[in-house]
């Protein structure tokens, strides 16, 4: 494949998965909340509280050999089908465990209810085991639009599924539906678009191999699983599932935005930076006109969030689901600043600097433990609290290498992006104090939106922001004037 057909696909498939991205987590979005207005709070954390267990189990069967197949140059039939059942015994193996351990983890929580539900929404387990190698070679082909195509229909059924279950008073149990046909429907939309079938072969020599290097990324995979699920497990234990249920849906809310622009965030801006990764001076004056575009629309877009909370969980989940609000005003000053992380890390991924980019994981994670012990005993708001200063403590840390290598450290960073922070922060006053004066809610979030977006759009035009043209730019001609330094 020549480099100019090579590109055109790549381009291809990142349209695409972007597509899947925004398609997928919206339609799901929406579903959701339709769910969760007929379903409890409570319903969501007896299933928060069992996600670190079920994710592990994923990382384990899955061990690393997904992307060791992808990472591999050139990939056998006996390797595909190696692993293929290896996958399936590690399910099975994986699968058991679980179940037999279902009801320490009823203890664990002191809520027996957990005990059946475990073993029941562990099948997914099973489920997963025999797609991940279909998944893997539609990826090592680039074929992003079967798999955008396979998640959509997949989500608009199970979600409807889901629905269906909780309308007619399923409750928690709609929500162990709605993963078990996503699923379900996932595997078979898989075998059936993808022609490939396992061959009756099973090589040690392909496990070991791809081993050597699938090991180095389970480790880092249950690193992150554990701590991604620090929060839940915890505030599962110490405090009550209709607590970890507000949490998690404020969570779910904040994170939509945030990891949705950080994602596309890594997808467009790194290939541009791997360009140019021996010229510091053109890394710099790119990944400032980066950070001031992605903080130009991050900032806005959090902060508005965070004023019109109220009245947005009140409209879309009812009253039923108001203590989401403040959790979500706090977790949104989490959302502005994640891309940033991420491009900052992106930095030392650039330059080839994995040993550094481990070292802050490492420091991160250990901060991340001290915030719980020192916060769980003061209530989920200090929990949540907390998280924000390991953010803000977070970007210090970041930035830190970044100063080093680069000579771009945390302030003048913070000197680029303040004028859109006071900016967004005068937007979102405006915003909230339309909401304290408007009694109908979906009045008031419409107007409310529609002004702050009025004000911000215009105080940025008459400030002449070239951030503004950039945004302008991407929506209507669909590529980056950044482009035309890296050509």
């Amino acid at each position: 494949m020549n480099n100019k057909s090579l590109k055109s696909k790549a381009l291809n498939s990142v349209a695409w998965s972007v597509v899947d991205r925004f398609a997928t987590s919206g339609i799901q979005f929406v579903l959701n909340i339709i769910i969760a207005r007929l379903l409890l709070p409570a319903d969501y954390g007896l299933i928060a509280m069992l996600a670190i267990f079920i994710a592990l189990a994923q990382s384990l069967v899955d061990s690393g050999f997904n992307v060791a197949l992808i990472q591999k140059k050139n990939v056998e039939e006996k390797d595909l089908s190696t692993v293929f059942y290896f996958n399936i015994a590690s399910g099975i193996v994986i699968y058991a465990t679980l179940y037999f351990s279902s009801n320490l983890i009823a203890e664990f929580y002191n809520i027996p209810l957990l005990s059946i539900l475990a073993k029941v929404i562990g099948i997914n387990i099973l489920i997963n085991s025999l797609v991940l190698v279909h998944r893997t070679i539609l990826a090592k082909k680039l074929d992003f639009k079967k798999q955008a195509i396979i998640n959509i229909i997949s989500t608009i059924i199970s979600g409807g599924t889901g629905i269906t279950a909780a309308f007619m008073g399923y409750g928690v149990w709609a929500l162990v539906i709605q993963t078990l046909t996503r699923n379900a429907l996932i595997t078979i939309l898989f075998w059936s678009l993808n022609t490939w079938c396992p061959s009756l072969v099973f090589s040690f020599s392909s496990i070991k191999s791809l081993f050597r290097f699938g090991s180095r990324m389970l480790v880092a995979g249950i690193l992150n699983v554990i701590f991604d699920n620090l929060y839940l497990i915890t505030i599962g234990k110490f405090y009550s599932a209709k607590e970890l249920g507000y949490y998690s849906r404020a969570v779910q809310f904040n994170q939509f935005p945030a990891s949705s622009v950080s994602s596309i965030v890594q997808q467009v801006f790194l290939p541009i930076f791997s360009k140019i990764q021996d010229e510091d001076e053109r890394i710099i004056s790119a990944y400032r006109r980066m950070l001031k575009l992605v903080a130009f629309v991050m900032f806005p877009l959090m902060i508005c969030l965070g004023a019109v909370a109220k009245p947005l969980i009140l409209l879309l989940l009812t009253e039923k689901w108001l203590p989401v609000a403040p959790l979500l005003q706090i977790l949104v000053l989490i959302g502005m600043m994640y891309p940033i992380h991420s491009l900052n890390l992106n930095l030392l991924n650039v330059k080839g600097r994995s040993d550094l980019f481990l070292r802050l994981e490492v420091i991160k994670k250990i901060f991340i433990v001290i915030a719980v012990i020192i916060t769980i005993p003061y209530g989920l708001m200090a929990v949540v609290i907390g998280q924000v200063i390991i953010s803000i403590l977070g970007f210090f840390l970041n930035t830190y290498y970044t100063n080093q290598i680069f000579g771009y450290g945390p302030f003048r960073q913070i000197k680029d992006f303040a004028p859109y922070l006071v900016l967004a922060m005068i937007m979102g006053l405006l915003a909230y104090l339309i909401t304290t004066i408007v009694s109908n809610l979906a009045l008031s979030l419409l107007i409310s939106i529609t002004f702050s977006l009025i004000f911000y759009i215009s105080i940025s035009y008459f400030m002449k922001s070239e951030e503004l043209k950039e945004t302008i730019n991407i929506l209507t001609k669909g590529r980056l004037i950044l482009a035309r330094d890296e050509k």
